[in-house]
């Protein structure tokens, strides 16, 4: 798992921010941000990881799970299947019944 300082600094690059423009926009100094960044700060504050989440777009809970704070609740590839694969609003009836009997099948297996 990625330590929680190279998610903030890879999500801060992908945002093309630089370390003012985010502590305008969240009030959290640029020091402590870069400290956060280089991994000397091991464990933030939830209030931190929650306004940096909100401005990069992450999930709280992922942000919480990589700086220790909780545990990973769930796997991407749980994630996947649960939104993805089993949402029935995006599935036309007959999917639906072909998804149902393919699952059956696999865990006869």
């Amino acid at each position: 798992m990625k330590s929680i300082g190279s998610i903030l600094k890879n999500s801060r690059d992908l945002m093309q921010l630089t370390l003012r423009q985010v502590e305008e926009a969240t009030g959290i100094s640029n020091a402590y941000l870069s400290q956060l960044e280089n991994d000397k700060i091991k464990k933030p504050s939830a209030n931190v990881l929650y306004k940096l989440s909100n401005i990069y777009g992450i999930s709280i809970n992922d942000l919480l799970a990589a700086a220790g704070i909780i545990e990973k609740q769930a796997s991407e590839r749980h994630k996947l299947l649960s939104s993805v694969a089993f949402s029935t609003e995006s599935l036309t009836e007959k999917e639906e019944e072909e998804l149902l009997k393919y699952l059956k099948f696999i865990r006869q297996k």
